[in-house]
């Protein structure tokens, strides 16, 4: 684990966006990070098709586990 230094109206922005989505600040941070990065990495997809993608590469939970 690593520290990242973001200036003080960027961690604002962080936790704002973290507590609509009911993540940690952490957790919201990583998501941009990760969203950004496949951004770059992908230009022609949108939001949404990025999100779609990751969805889809996670794979399914049987029945019985996700009950549990």
């Amino acid at each position: 684990m690593g520290i990242v230094k973001i200036d003080d109206d960027m961690h604002e922005e962080v936790r704002r966006a973290s507590a609509v989505m009911c993540r940690s600040i952490n957790a919201q941070a990583e998501f941009w990070m990760k969203i950004g990065m496949l951004a770059e990495a992908n230009p022609g997809l949108s939001f949404s098709e990025i999100v779609k993608a990751q969805l889809a590469a996670v794979p399914a939970r049987p029945a019985e586990a996700a009950a549990a």
